[in-house]
């Protein structure tokens, strides 16, 4: 058994109850089950049907063994019978019989049965781990070729039509009828044993991300902070009374379409306190190199669901609104094949203007700030009251995953009443002797009722070696190709930045 498939089947045998299904789910669509099977095997080979399998399950993934560590049980072989009887499925098992078909008749008249050979089913199965094991183009190549024979032919008194005569009758299943995706194994024993056994296997299909709503009050930024992780569905499978687990860490999964490298995202929830271990609330502990969460309660996952699960609340989150000003305006389309050695002597390059400013918040992810939980990428919604008391929506944009103790800074949309424009003023390019000059001039508007501070950052994008001289304002360098200047704004008032910088190479 190769190491990533072991720990996927291994990891939630800690919560792994007898007479209860356990689930570990990965936000890559995969997730690994765990479910009691009841078996009554004689001494020798046994053929045994699992019928409770996802639609989506990996085949060679599948384990089967003693809880208890009694018994070995040996698969000597193994078929996935993923093809549940269905009336399609009916007519192709009767391909060149003849079968009956009830006519309902209207009017009151007494229904009517005729006789109908079936020429062609029209059943055409579709592999649904087809896209995931060789892509679209054989997925898509494999629709087409279904759709062109998709109509049944059946042959009345001898003539062909292309619909059924009526509702088909057929005759009693076959022993080896399914009635959904089943797995049939032929097991070894030793001796005769009657246990209940563990199955343990991989299966697509079902995934989980986290989702954030932060409200504001109708003055001031101290914010409520409101988590919650969706789980999805999507297997065929209803799983009942599931004892669930969510795992976070960069969790390898080869890619079967080319070999290539398939991660689960890293995440992490919410940690409960030791005041609070008794309370339903979603728990966390390590794992090797990873971390499992765990749900407070088995849960319903039903098919084709969704459902909502609150991992972290908290109130009384500080947080800062910041106005940031980035006012060069890159066009991508244009500038995005230039080599720095091309751009550093363009006379256009970095030119044009964005008067936008941005509207940001930040916040410390800590426990002085009520928060200091490991939080997974997300979606993080923010709402103000207004006076009436309303929640209005005020923007959202995603996190990636932030460690405790890390600062979150999120956009979520452009100032209203607080205008930018940058223009240059001078620029000389001097390549013979490896050097070149640029100025610029930065205006700020704040139209607000109320004061505010606006970060203009500038790039200095031509060239790594720069020097900036008789600069108007007192700046911040950030990083080695970009400053920022900190400008407070009163009520109605312009301010002007401007500076001069000169590259050399």
């Amino acid at each position: 058994m190769k190491p990533l498939l072991l720990f996927l089947l291994c990891c939630s045998l800690a919560v792994f109850g007898q007479g209860q299904s356990g689930l570990t789910i990965y936000n890559q669509n995969f997730a690994t089950v765990h479910e009691i099977v009841p078996l009554d095997l004689k001494q020798g080979i046994n053929e045994v049907r699992f019928p409770n399998a996802t639609a989506h399950v990996e085949p060679d993934s599948v384990m089967l063994s003693d809880p208890k560590g009694g018994n070995e049980l040996r698969i000597l072989e193994q078929n996935y019978r993923a093809d549940p009887v269905s009336v399609g499925l009916m007519l192709s098992l009767n391909e060149g019989k003849e079968i009956d078909f009830l006519v309902k008749a209207a009017d009151g008249k007494p229904d009517r049965t005729v006789k109908g050979r079936i020429v062609r089913s029209g059943y055409q199965m579709q592999d649904v781990n087809a896209l995931q094991r060789y892509g679209h183009q054989y997925y898509y190549i494999q629709q087409a070729m279904s759709q062109a024979t998709m109509q049944p032919i059946i042959q009345v008194d001898g003539q062909l039509q292309f619909t059924l005569p009526g509702e088909p009758r057929f005759p009693s299943l076959a022993d080896d009828t399914v009635l959904k995706p089943t797995l049939v194994w032929k097991i070894n024993t030793k001796q005769a044993v009657k246990l209940d056994a563990e199955v343990a296997y991989v299966t697509g299909g079902m995934s989980w991300e986290a989702a954030y709503n932060v409200v504001a009050p109708a003055k001031g930024d101290v914010l409520d902070f409101t988590g919650w992780v969706t789980i999805d569905n999507q297997t065929g499978k209803t799983f009942t009374e599931a004892k669930v687990q969510l795992v976070a860490g960069d969790v390898m999964k080869l890619d079967d379409v080319n070999g290539g490298n398939r991660r689960a995202d890293r995440a992490s929830l919410t940690m409960a306190s030791a005041d609070s271990a008794n309370s339903l609330q979603v728990t966390e502990k390590s794992f090797d190199e990873y971390h499992l969460y765990s749900l407070p309660l088995p849960t319903n996952l039903h098919d084709r669901k969704t459902k909502q699960v609150e991992f972290v609340r908290a109130a009384g989150v500080n947080a800062a609104r910041i106005y940031v000003y980035d006012g060069v305006k890159i066009d991508r389309n244009r500038w995005g094949n230039y080599q720095m050695l091309q751009i550093r002597e363009s006379n256009e390059y970095g030119t044009e203007s964005n008067p936008k400013v941005w509207v940001m918040r930040e916040f410390k992810n800590s426990k002085s700030n009520h928060l200091g939980i490991p939080l997974p990428r997300g979606r993080v919604r923010f709402y103000r009251q207004d006076e009436e008391g309303q929640t209005q929506f005020l923007g959202e944009n995603l996190i990636d995953h932030t460690a405790t103790d890390e600062m979150l800074r999120i956009y979520t949309g452009n100032a209203f009443d607080i205008v930018g424009e940058r223009k240059r003023t001078h620029y000389k390019n001097d390549s013979s002797n490896h050097w070149s000059d640029e100025s610029f001039e930065i205006k700020l508007r704040n139209h607000k009722k109320e004061s505010v501070e606006v970060r203009v950052v500038e790039h200095l994008y031509r060239w790594t070696n720069w020097s900036i001289r008789d600069e108007s304002n007192i700046f911040l360098k950030t990083d080695a190709q970009t400053m920022e200047f900190r400008i407070p704004l009163k009520q109605d008032e312009e301010s002007v930045i401007s500076y001069p910088v000169h590259y050399s190479w």
